[in-house]
């Protein structure tokens, strides 16, 4: 049961917590990592197109097929019952469409959304702030719900389970129990580490989707639904190129189309065929296999400097100028999806085919 002085919800208002961020921007609650052009997580150049791209029904969002076939019997089934559907977990990697999907759910559903971030909760005025001024079957889309803090997620319990909120007022011989009535809602937590969720919280969900990368096909047909809303003259074999190198990251996808699109208003009046794609490509340094330099320059410090030889993290890490953490979070995972590099009990290692993609023989230091 939380404490919470009167402060708590001066502080929030009535509008909910000033932390609280509209449904476009919540992945930016997430700070890992430098800004590049592959990354994966939301950056202020992708917000002008954001919106505008997301796909606002189940019938208009391409791929995550299982996820999406499922969630239309629950929503259909909870339209039928009248009722607000379970409380929904997505998780996965930043870019497949967590956020996308609770906008889409809601749309389903017929209610409203509000949107914040695990990190923008900083208070327990800051939920009930929220929560209170929530409808009746309203969607509630946490992003990063993993960071929430664990006093604010002892507040949100007995929301999830009753639908009330349960708190004492003042200190002392002066407090006073209360519980609140809250409106029934579906509260929509995503994660990209659902590792980090703690067992009581992860427990309240009533379903759980992993989203999956895309396939080249799926990210062909989004890159083509995107440049028709943003009025791109592309061709075929051009959205193969972009789709190709999209890392199966629709966020990617999207970002790459958008500076394609840019590099052929300069230099190819304005068509994106596939040569223009790869000239575009090439020049914004994203190679054929979608990695940057930054990647190309791991493969080569494993493979040249070290002599193919395992390199500890740390290591690795000092050699490139880069903090250890941002080296596994945010260079390593595509790179080992890839069979590019290794992880050993001596260290990385650059593998068969990373010593193909640099054009260095394999069998060179033996």
């Amino acid at each position: 049961m939380a404490t919470w002085e009167a402060e708590d919800f001066r502080a929030a208002g009535a509008d909910g917590p000033a932390g609280a961020v509209d449904v476009a921007d919540v992945a930016d609650a997430n700070d890992r990592g430098a800004v590049r052009a592959l990354t994966p997580e939301l950056t202020e150049d992708d917000l002008g197109i954001d919106r505008s791209l997301r796909p606002k029904r189940l019938e208009d969002y391409i791929g995550q097929t299982r996820v999406k076939e499922n969630l239309a019997v629950l929503i259909e089934a909870a339209r039928q019952r009248r009722d607000t559907l379970d409380h929904l977990l997505f998780s996965g990697p930043p870019g497949l469409g967590k956020t996308t999907l609770s906008a889409v759910v809601a749309n389903e559903l017929g209610v409203s959304l509000r949107a914040t971030s695990g990190p923008a909760i900083e208070r327990a005025g800051d939920l009930a702030a929220i929560l209170t001024n929530l409808e009746q079957g309203d969607v509630l889309f946490i992003d990063e719900i993993h960071r929430l803090n664990r006093s604010i997620e002892e507040v949100l319990y007995p929301a999830m389970e009753d639908f009330v909120l349960d708190i004492v007022i003042g200190k002392g011989p002066a407090a006073q129990s209360l519980r609140l009535d809250i409106p029934r809602f579906t509260l929509v937590g995503a994660t990209t580490r659902t590792g980090l969720l703690t067992g009581p919280l992860r427990d309240r969900f009533g379903i759980t989707f992993r989203l999956d990368y895309y396939n080249e096909q799926e990210l062909h047909d989004i890159v083509v639904r995107s440049a028709a809303i943003l009025d791109v003259d592309i061709d075929e074999g051009g959205a193969r190129e972009v789709s190709r190198r999209s890392r199966g990251t629709p966020r990617l996808a999207n970002r790459l189309l958008k500076r394609v699109r840019d590099f052929a208003a300069v230099r190819a009046a304005g068509e994106v065929t596939s040569e223009v794609a790869r000239a575009a490509l090439a020049f914004f340094e994203v190679d054929e296999l979608g990695l940057d330099t930054m990647d190309n320059k791991i493969l080569d410090m494993l493979i040249n400097t070290f002599n193919g030889k395992p390199v500890g993290l740390t290591t690795l890490a000092n050699a490139l100028g880069e903090d250890a953490e941002s080296l596994e979070d945010v260079y390593e995972p595509y790179l080992l999806q890839q069979g590019l590099i290794q992880r050993t009990p001596k260290g990385r290692i650059a593998t068969q085919r990373a010593f193909r993609h640099r054009n260095v023989p394999f069998d060179l230091f033996g």
